[in-house]
């Protein structure tokens, strides 16, 4: 695909602030998630992503609130996760300023929820939120899991990528439950099998480390590339990310 490859930061709130952890543990503070949010706006990233560690209902108010305030000083699109149980979520979530939303584990649950959300919203609006982790349980070597990763499924996860497609996905967060956190790049065999069945963009998530792992995961088929920890902390910034993607051959914006 000759379309640019788009960076995008990750901002895992909770309570009103950007937290940081494996999955969902031993959360430590990072900072304001405007603040943050301002600060990658102006170093070019093309989407953030604001996920909802809590996913409770009494945090569900501050996130319409963050979305709002986000919305009015950072002018790239913005999807949010965690939480989203019925359609009624997910309008509540566009009308604060979100212009997707990230459904996992609710969708898992309720597959026919995918389809109500892009049929009323249009597909452009519906990420597949995909938490994979290598398996021989299932004929393609991957298998599903939910909350965050901490519960495996028995669904294959080609078999319900190609079903949440059907249903109406318009974009697959892929997430390498092996590869978080552990800074060794991308799962670049898995992002090439979904490449493989799957004809509506990819954003690959997990794993991140250095700049090289942008290339790498755009050359297995990464439309989009999904980053949290080393843009945080600053050990890679969106600028050095997009200028190894350039420098690999790939466009961005």
């Amino acid at each position: 695909m000759s379309l640019s490859v788009r960076v995008i930061p990750c901002l895992d709130v909770a309570d009103g602030r950007v937290v940081k952890g494996v999955n969902f543990l031993n959360l430590r503070d990072a900072g304001d998630p405007i603040e943050l949010a301002a600060k990658y706006y102006t170093d070019g990233a093309d989407e953030l992503t604001f996920l909802d560690v809590h996913a409770t209902v009494d945090n569900r108010s501050t996130m319409y609130d963050l979305v709002t305030a986000c919305a009015e000083q950072v002018f790239i699109p913005l999807t949010v996760g965690g939480g989203i149980r019925e359609v009624e979520d997910v309008a509540k979530l566009l009308g604060a300023g979100a212009d997707k939303v990230s459904v996992g584990s609710a969708g898992i649950a309720n597959p026919q929820l995918l389809s109500e959300i892009s049929n009323r919203f249009g597909n452009q609006v519906l990420v597949i939120s995909l938490d994979l982790k290598r398996s021989d349980k299932t004929e393609s070597g991957f298998i599903v899991t939910s909350h965050g990763g901490r519960e495996e499924t028995s669904l294959d996860a080609l078999a319900w990528i190609k079903q949440t497609i059907e249903l109406g996905a318009g974009e697959l967060l892929v997430n390498s439950i092996d590869a978080d956190g552990t800074r060794a790049g991308y799962d670049t065999e898995m992002l090439q099998a979904v490449r493989e069945i799957s004809d509506i963009p990819i954003i690959a998530s997990g794993g991140a480390g250095k700049a090289s792992d942008f290339p790498a995961a755009a050359a297995a088929g990464a439309n989009a590339i999904l980053a949290a920890s080393i843009f945080h902390e600053g050990s890679v910034s969106i600028i050095e990310a997009k200028a190894e993607l350039k420098l690999a051959g790939y466009e961005t914006r």
